[in-house]
């Protein structure tokens, strides 16, 4: 299956996987902030291009609610969806609303990246979506497992990247309207 080699913000949905308190804790603390952060410069850039945000959370009862470090960049434009599955596509109601949105690419960040955000990557895949997996935007409690998740989904196809790629391939130009708050948010 041919793949599109570069994210476009018009055909685009933004996939924050499981960036819970509990779960966030157990992260080492170098990625857990590098999470943060990254995650949070591709939800606001997804805000203020109009990019659909949707956001799941893995038994919130046990992990607890999406961590407030991010709170600022996912505010109440963006779909939640509560799931005890590992791969986002089996939570209740996610690929109704994914295939409602009519888009075909999906950019995923989020925790970990060997467990939900690899199934979830992979299903997509299998469904016909382009996948993009922000490697800068994801940890694992082990980086070997991280590192060994990125392998298999290059793989497999799905196109890994990082969180600076993404949101310029989404501008485009430098001449965009919003080219210079994502620029600042890089910085």
């Amino acid at each position: 299956m041919e793949r599109m080699s570069l994210c476009r913000a018009n055909d685009s949905v933004l996939l924050v996987v499981d960036i819970q308190q509990r779960l966030a804790a157990a992260m080492p603390e170098e990625f857990r902030l590098e999470v943060f952060r990254n995650a949070g410069i591709l939800a606001e850039a997804a805000r203020l291009l109009g990019i659909p945000r949707l956001l799941t959370e893995q038994y919130p009862k046990g992990l607890g609610p999406t961590d407030p470090a991010l709170a600022p960049s996912l505010d109440a434009g963006v779909e939640r969806f509560e799931k005890t599955v590992f791969s986002c596509c089996g939570a209740p109601g996610f690929e109704e609303r994914l295939k409602a949105l009519g888009r075909r690419q999906v950019v995923i960040c989020g925790m970990e990246a060997h467990v939900c955000v690899l199934q979830t990557a992979l299903e997509l895949a299998s469904a016909g979506y382009d996948v993009f997996v922000a490697e800068d935007a994801t940890c694992s409690r082990r980086p070997a497992n991280r590192r060994n998740a990125m392998e298999r989904l290059r793989q497999a196809g799905v196109a890994v990247t990082n969180t600076e790629s993404a949101v310029f391939e989404w501008l485009r130009d430098s001449r965009h309207e919003q080219f210079k708050a994502i620029s600042r948010l890089v910085r």
